[in-house]
Parts: C-alpha cells; structure tokens; sequence
C-alpha cells in the first residue's frame, strides 16, 4: 500500500531539453522526451493519494498545460500533481508510464517517462541504462535498446556452479495515438548479446505484425530496429503483444523469444456524444428546490481511465428566464438535473428549454472537447386552481312532466390542465330539490354543468324552484389551496303549465263478478280527474280496448255496463281476469287524453257440465285381471264446481248393466270392466253418466267406445282379433263412398270422350287410306368397309362444290348431274287460311303435280358413290352379271309415271330417237 512518505526528486524545465537533447525548435512540431524518477514510500494511503508535483514550463513561461497519462492507476493533474486513485498491490518492480503535457495555445506535445520505485529499493531503477532522451536521428541510443535475456547456463568453476545474474524486466512500449509520423516511425531497437555474429537475423511476430491486423509493425532483421508504420488509434485497440525472434543465418533459435506490450497511449480525440439530442422530463409545478427532474447522459470513446474520458455537465442556457433565469442545476458528474429554486408554475410556464454542455477533460474548458444536448422539462399540473363559475346566478324554464330536458348550462372557469382530473368540473346540487327532480351532467368538451330534470314537476304543485349548485374537481384541491367564494352559485328554474292529460285515480281498478251476468247490468263508475285545476274543463270517455265486446262506458261520467253474458271460460279471460282499456280525454288546447284499465275478476258459477275421458278403449273378450279401462272427467270450471265426479251407468239399454260394470278408484277417477266372463270381439258403444259436485250438480250422458278383442297370453289384442274386432265407423263409410264415387265419375268421364272422339274421326274421314300411304324412308345399314385396295381411287371429283361461280359460268344446257339447276323456281299453290276439309285433297293434288314438273325441287340427278373394293378382292365382280332379258321387254309405261320417271323411259322405252 503506498504509504504518505513522498520524496520529490526535481523539477525539470523543457527549455533545458533544446541544448541537453540537441533538439529542435518546438515550431517544428516535434515531440520531445525526457524521463522522470519518483521514490515513493508505501504504508497506509488514503485515495487519491499524493505521490509527487512534477512542474512543467514551457519557452514562454505558460503554465496553461494539460497532462495525459498512459498508466490506468496514476492520474496528473492539470497543476502537474501525479497521484494514484486506486491501491497497487505491488510495486517491488519499477513502474513505468509516459506523461504527455500539450499547452493550451500551442499545437507541439511533449511526452515524458515516468518511473516509480520504492524507498530502499533505488537498485530497482537502473538509472544508468534507463535515462534516455530520444530524438529523430538518435536511433542508436543505448537507451533505447531492449536486449534478449540470457540464458541459464550451467558452468563449473573452481567453486562449483556459477549463478546468472537475473534479466531485464522489459517495460512497456508507449506509443501516441494518431501521431502524424512521419513513418515508419522506430520505437525500439532489439538486440542480442550475440549481436557480434553478423548471421543475427530478427523478427517479431503476433496481432499487428503477422497476423491482422498486419503490417503495423516491422523490424530491420538486421539492425533490429522495430517501427510502427501507421498512425494508431486506441478505440480500435487499445494494446499489442508481440514477440522478438532472433535466429542465425540457419534458422536456429540463438537468443529465447521476448514479449514486447505496446500500449497506445490515449489522446484526446472523441468529444462526449450523447445518448439522444432531445430529451424530455417533467417536474410538478410548486416542487421544492431539490426535486429531481431528469438525466442527461453522454459518453466518450476515450479511455475513461484518464481525462480524456471523463465527462462533466453544466447548464448553458434556460428558456424562458422566468420567473428567474437559473430554476434548475446539474450535477456536474452524474448529469442528474434538479430544481434549485421555488415559483415553478404551469400556468404561468408550462416548459422549460435546457441547452446542457458535456465537457471531457474533467470538465476543461481550454483543453476539453464539448457537445450539447436539449432538455425539454415540461412542467406537470396540480390541482392549484378551483373551478369558479362565470356569474353568480343562473335562470332556465322547464315545461311540467318533461323529462331529461337541459334546463341550463353552468360554466365555469379553471386555470387547470383542460381535460384532466384537475380540470374536469363536478356539480352537486346542496339546496332547493329535496324531492330530486334534477341533476347536473357535465359536459366533457366544455366542462359546462347540464341541469336536467329527471323527474317530472308539477306547475300546480311547485311553480318555481331555487337551487343552490357547488362545482369542484374531480381531484382534491393540492394542500395549502383552498376553495374560492365563486365555487357556488344560485339557479331559479321556472316551471311553465301546459294542459295535461286526464288522470284515472286507480289505474289499474280491479273489480268481481260472478260469471254470467246479464247484458245491461252496471259494473261500476270508471271515472278520470283533470289535474289542470286551474282551468275548467270537459272530460270525455271512450272504450279503447275490449276483447270480447262485454262492455260499454257511459261518455260523459264513465260507468260501465255489460252488452253481453260475462263467461269465465272465455278465451278472452286469462287467470279468472277480464281486461279493458278506456280512454278519458279533455277539450282542451291542444287536447290531452289519458288511459285507464279495468280489470274483472269473474267468479265461476257450476255452468260447465263434465266430460268423460277417455273416449275410446279396448279389452279382452275374456275376463283378465288387467281387463280393466280407468276412466276420468274433464270439466271447464273450477273448485268446488268440479270433482270429486260420480260415475254410473245409465238403466236404459238393459244389456250395458248385463254386460258391464263401474267401480270408484278415488274422487275423480272409476274403473269399467267386464261384468260377464266372456263378450264377442266387436266394437261396443257404452253410455256412462258422469256428474259433477257443484251445487247443484251438472250431469252429462257420455260415450265411450270400447272394443273387444281375443287377446295374447300377455293379455293384449292379436293381430287377427283385432281385424274381426275392428268395425267401420261412420267417418270410414263416408269415406269409402267418396272414394267409389270419384271413381265412377272418372269412368264416366273417359266413356264420354271416347265417345266424341269417335263421332269426330267419323265427321272428317282420312285424305289417304293407311294402305296406301307410302313413304321413302332411308334405312341406314352398317357399312362393311371396302377390300384391301378400297383406299386407292381419288373421291375429289365427286365432291359438292364450295361455290357456285363455275356453275354460273357455265355454257347454257351444260351442267352436273348432282348440281341444282340455277332456274327460276316454280311457283306451288297456297293453301287458304281457313280451308275447307273437302278442299284438302285437291291441295295435296295441286302441290304434288307442281313438285313432279319443277327441275330445281329435290332428289336431284346425282352420281351415287359407292365403296371401291379394290381388285384384289377374292368376290366376283358386278360386271360379270350379264342381263337374259332378250330386249323384248316394253317399257313403255315408265313414261305414265311423270317427269321424275322420264329419263328412264328415254334410255330404256326407246322412242322417236331411235
């Protein structure tokens, strides 16, 4: 640990280094090194902790100079200071690193090495061999040469074994960042002990010689020297390792290889940058000094270990300067921005304008590079401002018995953010509605409060109302803020009259009768009120809605009577209720109606008698144990005019009580069965009287069909039983008989037309007798196909021609057998619109005569084709067949069959010609 114990060795003056380093002008822009040597103690620092102040001047006695040091743990300050920030856990080595010092105003940097050693351990400084100063030509310089470590050799002597001395600790390699060369520019000089041997041939290998990034570094093999060729940029790297070689003319390693660590020392090319141009933030307005806004944060690519890279904030301007012109700070590391002062207001400021600077070198201005961001601080609302309406009194009208009608619109006024909690305006109603008639909507565009009556007012009851309206805010005032005297106001509503309809005092009224009243009896008065009592007028009745037509209202003082017979099992009645509707109206201007409904409740009376149920049944012709038929009633009234019913059979005919019997199962059920052991399979009609328990009782004489069947073991009716049991009731025979009367009908029908028909084909007898009709018909056969040659003759000249042009052109006489002749066409009789049957004949006659004599009518005198089939088909040939007439034939009664016949005659029947 580095102790407090500093021992400051000198102070070097750089105008001395002109006449000891035999150097140049600083204007010519070269740099100049020189080396400083600090002892230093070590126990118990505290950080950062002092080391030394090395004073740096220059020719014109500045001290405006700035200090780069390559070292990641020792710092300069801008006074010269070296300092360490961190502890070093060892330094039993020397440490060394380059300072680099650049004056405000003048474009030369000069560069010098440190080195620190422990007190007590100044054997660990090689003075002697370390102090350099280096310039362009000094190549050479002893100071500059890093030899090979030796080897450990074992040797004998008279003593034993010889030790070695220990080797070199070879220091890093410091090279400026984006030096200006000129290039290659040397940096050390590798040699060997055996350096004497002029085959020492070197190289060095690694990142930035060999291997990419390449040609970076090189080395004379000769003499040693080691260049860099190109200016270096740390933030493309930040350090090299490479490996010195030395082998002779043989390749034959001669000295162990060395490792050389460069490290580009960092200068201050990067201005910070940051993360976004604009940034925004917000803070409440009213906030205290010392309330967080927002952070603005940059970053430099330089080494954030040194000055280059460390950035520092501040303020360079506010807008606006109100209410004065430094509201905010920043802290000048973290970039952190805050408040420092009170009177933040919204309303007055709603955003602030930052232009905020970061600076490296610690924030040096001189030496430091700057880039600029903006911060926009908006400033937030709190709820500082109550609602205030803009008078103290509001008026509105309303018409009685109107609903959600705005009677008025409140405004109010609110310095708040619009269209937030703050802003939004809620109305309460404190006094003059104890019944609620209104309330109060607002409105979400305006803020405006809507008083709207939700329920009716009454002009005769209340002509006039006050109310007494408080607006706040939907969020709490903020503390300390109290509510204003114009937060409350006072609204007079009018109510305006208007003729309102005439109102039934009980609506529904509900009155009983017994069911079956006469028409004509009153039911009841079924009267209406006129609420208007300030203004007399007439009130008329009229019946709006009555189902059944039962009753009748009496116009001018509204009684009810009946206009028919009150049945409770009506369909119109539902539930024992009857319901009419009936409408009372005034004479009014304009004229008002209103509607009442009168309900009836009808008792029932025993009106309705039972019924039996079922109507039809089935047993066995054998008395069965399950040979049984249950039996009920159904009957239209109600308690008590209903069951329990009694079931009997009535006396007349004899056979129903011979044959069948009833027993009771319980009040509303019986039970009919068999009285004999056995009745024929048939249909059986059985009267049964079935009374009710009114008072007095209604009787009723029902049938029940029953049919008696032969039965299975399981007792139920075979399928054969069923067919002899099965009888044709009345709807059956209705039936059938429809059924043979349409058939005969049909028959009928048919017998008729036949008839006519007849009659009709002997009044128009046929033009040609069936025999006689014959017709050419062409029957198509399947063609066989022709022999083994049928493909060798042309048909070309056979074909119909596409066109009529070689017809017409043709000499007159002359022309193709298969060719329509271009004639003028004959002209055929026409039929008579309405001609008459005899006349039919005598038409086809005509036509047919005017068809034999016309040359252009169809079939034409065509060449017929045939299929060839060839000569070597092994069938005889036609021309073979040789004609046994003798020429004595006469064929001279072709010429009787007309003109279609007449070239035939010519060929065969001779003639003149011949």
């Amino acid at each position: 640990i580095l102790g407090p114990t500093v021992k400051i060795c000198f102070s070097l003056i750089l105008c001395s280094l002109h006449h000891h380093a035999k150097w140049e002008s600083p204007k010519t822009g070269r740099r100049v090194f020189c080396e400083v040597y600090l002892i230093v103690s070590l126990s118990n620092a505290i950080f950062p902790f002092l080391l030394s102040a090395v004073k740096f001047e220059n020719c014109q006695r500045s001290r405006e100079v700035g200090f780069i040091s390559s070292h990641p743990n020792f710092s300069v300050r801008p006074d010269g200071t070296v300092y360490t920030q961190q502890e070093v856990a060892n330094l039993s080595e020397p440490v060394q690193f380059m300072v680099t010092a650049r004056g405000l105003h003048d474009p030369h940097i000069w560069e010098t090495t440190v080195k620190l050693a422990l007190v007590g351990h100044l054997h660990s400084l090689p003075l002697t061999k370390n102090l350099s100063k280096k310039g362009p030509g000094d190549q050479n310089d002893p100071t500059n040469v890093i030899r090979f470590s030796r080897r450990h050799q074992r040797g004998s002597s008279a003593n034993g074994l010889r030790r070695q001395k220990r080797d070199w600790v070879i220091p890093p390699i410091n090279v400026p960042e984006n030096s200006r060369g000129p290039f290659p520019h040397m940096l050390v000089r590798i040699r060997s002990d055996q350096d004497k041997d002029p085959g020492i041939r070197y190289s060095i290998t690694g990142a930035g010689a060999d291997q990419p990034p390449s040609g970076i570094y090189n080395i004379d093999p000769i003499s040693g020297n080691m260049f860099v060729t190109q200016p270096l940029d740390r933030e493309e790297r930040a350090s090299y390792h490479l490996r010195a070689h030395a082998v002779d003319m043989n390749g034959n390693q001669v000295e162990n290889p060395i490792d050389l660590y460069i490290y580009v020392i960092d200068m201050n090319d990067n201005r910070p940058e940051f993360q976004n141009q604009v940034y925004n933030g917000s803070v409440a307005e009213g906030s205290k000094p010392g309330s967080s806004v927002m952070q603005v944060t940059a970053s430099d690519s330089d080494d954030s270990t040194t000055a280059n890279g460390m950035v520092r904030y501040r303020i360079l301007s506010q807008t606006p300067h109100s209410p004065i012109p430094n509201m905010f700070t920043i802290n000048s590391e973290t970039g952190d921005i805050v408040t420092v002062a009170a009177g933040l207001d919204r309303e007055k400021v709603s955003q602030y304008t930052l232009i905020v600077q970061a600076t490296d070198m610690e924030g040096n201005l001189n030496f430091g590079l700057s880039n600029t961001a903006t911060a926009l601080i908006s400033i937030t609302d709190i709820n500082d401002n109550p609602p205030e309406f803009t008078v103290r009194t509001f008026s509105g009208e309303v018409p009685e018995n109107k609903v959600n009608v705005v009677v008025a619109n409140l405004t109010v006024v609110d310095r708040d953010q619009p269209h937030s909690p703050n802003w939004n305006a809620v109305y309460r109603i404190v006094n003059g509605d104890p019944s609620g008639h209104f309330t109060i909507r607002t409105n979400p565009i305006t803020n405006e409060g809507m008083l709207t009556v939700i329920k009716p007012v009454d002009f005769e009851m209340n002509r006039a109302f006050m109310l007494t309206v408080v607006v706040s805010n939907q969020a709490h005032l903020a503390s300390g803020i109290q509510s204003s005297l114009q937060s409350t106001a006072g609204v007079t509503i009018s109510v305006q009259d208007v003729n309102e309809p005439p109102v039934f005092p009980v609506n529904p009224k509900i009155i009983r009768f017994e069911e079956g009243v006469p028409a004509g009896t009153t039911l009841t008065v079924f009267a209406a009120q006129d609420p208007d009592h300030f203004i007399h007028q007439i009130v008329r009745y009229a019946k709006l809605s009555d189902p059944a037509n039962w009753l009748r209202i009496n116009r001018t003082n509204g009684q009810i009577t009946t206009m028919a017979l009150l049945d409770r099992e009506s369909m119109y009645v539902r539930n024992n209720m009857y319901e009419a509707t009936f409408l009372a109206y005034d004479n009014g201007s304009p004229q008002a109606s209103g509607t009442g409904t009168l309900q009836i409740y009808l008792i029932d009376v025993n009106d309705n008698a039972p019924v039996l149920v079922p109507r039809e049944a089935q047993v066995c012709e054998r008395t069965r144990p399950n040979s049984r038929i249950n039996i009920t009633a159904s009957d239209a009234d109600t308690d008590p005019n209903v069951g329990p019913f009694v079931f009997e059979l009535p006396s007349f005919p004899p056979s129903v009580r011979r044959n069948w019997t009833i027993s009771r199962l319980s009040g509303d059920y019986a039970q009919l069965k068999l009285r004999i052991s056995y009745l024929e399979a048939g249909m059986y009609e059985i009267p049964i009287i079935v009374s009710d328990s009114g008072n007095p009782p209604l009787s009723n004489r029902s049938v029940i069909r029953v049919k008696v069947c032969p039965c299975d073991h399981n007792g139920d009716c075979s399928a054969t039983g069923a067919v002899a049991a099965a009888g044709l009731g009345t709807g059956a025979i209705i039936a059938i008989l429809i059924c043979i009367i349409i058939l005969l009908s049909m028959v009928l029908l048919f017998v008729v037309w036949m008839k006519r028909r007849e009659k009709e084909r002997q009044a128009k007898p046929l033009l040609i007798d069936p025999e006689d009709d014959v017709r050419d018909n062409i029957l198509k056969y399947d063609e066989e196909g022709g022999g083994e040659e049928d493909q060798d003759y042309d048909l070309s000249q056979l074909q119909q021609p596409e066109s009529l042009d070689h017809i017409i052109n043709k000499t007159t006489g002359v022309r193709r057998v298969d060719e329509r002749p271009v004639i003028a066409e004959s002209q055929y009789p026409v039929r008579p619109s309405v001609p008459h049957p005899g006349d039919i004949g005598d038409f086809i006659n005509d036509g047919l005569r005017a068809a034999d004599n016309d040359p252009t009518a169809p079939p034409y005198d065509s060449l017929l084709v045939f299929d060839y089939e060839g000569s070597g088909s092994t069938a005889g040939s036609v021309s073979s067949l040789n004609s046994t007439s003798s020429g004595d034939q006469d064929y001279d009664y072709l010429n009787d069959w007309g003109p279609r016949f007449k070239k035939l005659a010519d060929l065969y029947g001779g003639g003149d010609d011949d």
